[in-house]
């Protein structure tokens, strides 16, 4: 019996990077966990597959309601119930901030329809699961944000503000559902197959930080693993940035 057995968890975009990691985590402790990815099959399916207890695999991207719908039917179905929705799914490319026509509205859409509004639609479709759960501490979403939801900084502007909008979200969710729990975890760069080749940007922070490094996604999983934890938490942007937005 682990620590958290019992308890169901979906995690999107969880084929790769922090979403991976979270889940791999999550299911280490002893929850049975929903690996999802919007186009990366076969690394969805194998992350599932790997996983230490109970899991399954749901093909979906979040920025299409009846997909989102999918994603919680295939929860209930298999496990009962849903206890922890973990919204990482996300969307981004870098444009210059300097360059206003770089940022074109086919961007500026996409960004937005992936990160706020396929974020808000998934929760909003498992609030009442997550009200009905019978876990420790009640239902609980923990959001993956950015430090560049609080600072003017980030791929592009459209994704730092995509970013801000989640970190107020989860502050107006957390005050207006509790005891729905709602927390979020706002890492600085992270090292990932997605930034895989930003050598600039993570040189940058090795400079700035205090820690001199970019996250890494254990850095995030365990944040994530803290804010479950701790049943007396909400509403709460846990920055996780080796000291970035603070002490530089």
């Amino acid at each position: 019996m682990g620590e958290l057995s019992g308890m169901v968890a979906i995690v999107t975009g969880s084929s790769s990077g922090i979403g991976e990691r979270t889940a791999q985590r999550l299911s280490e402790l002893g929850a049975a966990v929903v690996v999802n990815s919007a186009s990366s099959v076969a690394a969805g399916e194998a992350v599932a597959e790997a996983l230490p207890g109970e899991s399954l695999y749901v093909q979906a991207d979040i920025a299409d309601p009846a997909q989102c719908q999918r994603i919680l039917d295939a929860a209930v179905e298999r496990f009962g119930k849903l206890d922890l929705l973990v919204n990482n799914a996300g969307w981004t490319t870098l444009v210059d901030h300097r360059d206003l026509d770089a940022l074109t509205d086919e961007i500026f859409r996409k960004t937005f329809e992936v990160n706020v509004f396929g974020t808000w639609n998934l929760t909003k479709m498992a609030m009442p699961l997550l009200r009905a759960s019978d876990a420790p501490g009640s239902g609980h979403v923990v959001n993956i944000t950015s430090i560049a939801g609080v600072r003017p900084v980030g791929s592009s502007i459209a994704y730092s503000m995509t970013k801000a909008a989640l970190n107020q979200m989860t502050r107006l969710l957390a005050k207006s559902h509790g005891p729905v729990r709602v927390n979020a975890v706002a890492p600085g760069l992270v090292e990932t197959p997605w930034t895989a080749d930003w050598s600039a940007q993570h040189e940058g922070v090795k400079k700035m930080a205090p820690l001199k490094r970019s996250a890494t996604p254990d850095d995030c999983a365990e944040a994530v693993l803290a804010l479950v934890r701790n049943h007396y938490v909400t509403g709460e942007i846990f920055v996780v940035d080796g000291g970035l937005t603070q002490l530089s």
